[in-house]
């Protein structure tokens, strides 16, 4: 029986050293592979990919374009990355608002509520300010915010801007408890005018035509609903617009205040000293005013003759402190995170929804008219925020 013997061609010699052919052999992740598969549909003619066990072999031309495919591919896995950071910080920028709402809501109930019941508004504003001073100890107690220091002609300024805000809250507090929640707001959607009116007297800063075309259906809303409010009184109106008076002013000189980088303070901390001193200086103006008022038999004889218990009447006083500071912080705390005429949308939009709960909550009887004009100053506030954006825009050359 013969043999027979096999022989195979090789069509290279046998461990000959190879040249190096124009070819790309893949390994590596999957993440890679996947984009030099993409690569392959694309390539160059002169340039071939094959996938195999073998180590990455890159020859000149081909080098620089697959250099190219990974960094495609990893620019591409950090935007990945980047999008449920963005997704976080949009829903959290949401809650906040949502949080500033529903704290304003919750304010503006349990103030009328006791108001109504208690009608000292020195009194009440001294309470909130109280409670918001023990908040802020608090704060600052447990290290939740850095404690400022503040030198001598800080203290000035802030004492000025501090006296501002204790009245502007004595005053809306007058408004609230003589009048409708819904039409106090309302009249405080004047609040653009007076800023304009203001910054052109104190920043020498000159209002545009659209602006001042702006304002018109803020001043002709307010008018109207004021012709057809159920609730109105001359109090109670002329104190809501000293109070929108006295709060821009406050953040006019609170402007020129922060612009001096020398005397700058963070906003929560500017905010948490006015609240302190406010409370320290209206408590003895409160007194002389309205007498010593939150004394136990007090407070029990005006719940019982309004058929509450004086439990309840404390607590939607505290409530109303609480939530009256907390709004504040967290508005200052959206106003890090948003520019200032996003704030201001913001704040409009806030109006409409305290407007509308307050109608709700309390039954307030509104005329078709009186809708009408609240609508047009709301539209007002909106269209002067949007004036302002596009202002601030920067031209384009």
């Amino acid at each position: 029986m013969g043999t027979s013997t096999f022989y195979m061609s090789l069509p290279t010699p046998f461990l000959k050293p190879q040249k190096p052919s124009n070819q790309i052999f893949i390994t590596g992740s999957n993440k890679f592979n996947s984009a030099l598969q993409h690569y392959a549909l694309h390539k160059p003619k002169s340039c071939s990919i094959k996938k195999t066990s073998v180590p990455i072999l890159v020859k000149n031309s081909c080098k620089l374009d697959l250099f190219k495919v990974r960094a495609v591919a990893e620019s591409a896995g950090e935007s990945e990355a980047v999008k449920p950071k963005e997704v976080i910080q949009t829903l959290q920028l949401g809650a906040m608002f949502g949080i500033w709402y529903l704290l304003n809501i919750c304010y503006n109930i349990y103030n009328k509520q006791v108001l109504k019941v208690f009608p000292f508004p020195a009194t009440v504003t001294a309470s909130q300010f109280g409670c918001g001073t023990l908040l802020i100890l608090f704060m600052w107690g447990f290290r939740l915010h850095p404690i400022p220091k503040i030198s001598k002609s800080q203290f000035k300024a802030i004492f000025t801007l501090a006296a501002i805000h204790t009245l502007g809250n004595v005053l809306t507090n007058i408004s609230l408890g003589r009048v409708a929640v819904s039409f106090t707001h309302t009249i405080k959607a004047m609040e653009p005018f007076f800023t304009v009116l203001l910054s052109t007297l104190f920043l020498a800063e000159r209002p545009s035509p659209w602006i001042v075309s702006s304002l018109v259906p803020i001043i002709g809303g307010v008018a109207l609903a004021s012709m057809t409010e159920a609730s109105f009184n001359w109090i109670g109106f002329g104190s809501a617009m000293a109070s929108n008076l006295t709060n821009q002013s406050r953040n006019v000189f609170s402007k020129k205040f922060m612009d001096k980088e020398e005397e700058a303070l963070d906003n929560i901390n500017l905010f948490s000293m006015i609240t302190i001193i406010s409370f320290i200086l209206l408590v003895p103006v409160a007194i002389l005013m309205e007498g010593v008022k939150l004394t136990p038999s007090y407070l029990q004889y005006t719940a019982a003759s309004h058929g509450l218990h004086v439990r309840e009447l404390c607590v939607r006083l505290l409530l109303a402190g609480f939530c009256l500071h907390s709004y504040q912080q967290v508005s200052y705390m959206i106003l890090q995170m948003v520019s200032p005429v996003t704030h201001a949308v913001g704040n409009c939009v806030k109006r409409v929804v305290v407007i509308v709960s307050s109608v709700i909550f309390f039954q307030t009887p509104v005329s078709p008219i009186n809708s009408l004009g609240t609508a047009l100053a709301l539209a007002g506030v909106f269209l002067y925020s949007r004036v302002k954006r596009l202002q601030r825009k920067p031209k384009v050359a």
